[in-house]
Order: structure tokens, then C-alpha cells, then sequence
């Protein structure tokens, strides 16, 4: 347990980020899930639900949840699974 100040301030400041990161975490997640139950829907659709999961990648990149290159991977792979999956 924390004795000093500044230790107990570190706690937290460290449980809230934990929540912020597992909310971001967890957004993220379904964002991408539901653009991949777009898989073979109009390509409107699987648009705007790529759009969607692109931001929430942007923002857990951007807020340090995720890596550079797992953001990255995380895009190509959603973006090439609904590539193959586009109706005309």
C-alpha cells in the first residue's frame, strides 16, 4: 500500500488510465468486429463500418493502447478481408 504522497497519487492516476485503456481497448474491438460482420454486404456498408473501426484503431494508436506496426497489421488485414468479400 501507498505511504507516500505522491505514491498514492501514482495509484491513481494509474487506475484511471487502466479504465481509459480498457474502454478504448474494448471500443476498439467491436468496432472491428462489426466491420467484419459487414463480410459480403454492400460495399456502402462495409464502408462506413471501415471508416468506424479505422478511428477506433487511430485513437487507441494515438492514446498508446496499441503499437505503430499492430495498428497498422490491424488495418490491412480488416481492409483486405472486406476487399474480397466487396459486392458489386
Amino acid at each position: 500500500m501507498a505511504i507516500i504522497k505522491s505514491a498514492k497519487k501514482a495509484v491513481r492516476q494509474a487506475e484511471r488510465r487502466y479504465v481509459f485503456n480498457i474502454r478504448r481497448k474494448r471500443t476498439l474491438h467491436t468496432s472491428v468486429q462489426a466491420a467484419r460482420a459487414t463480410h459480403g454486404t454492400d460495399r456502402a456498408a462495409q464502408t462506413a463500418a471501415l471508416s468506424a473501426a479505422y478511428k477506433a484503431i487511430d485513437k487507441a494508436l494515438q492514446r498508446g493502447v496499441i503499437k505503430k506496426n499492430t495498428a497498422a497489421r490491424k488495418k490491412a488485414r480488416l481492409s483486405a478481408f472486406l476487399k474480397k468479400s466487396t459486392k458489386k
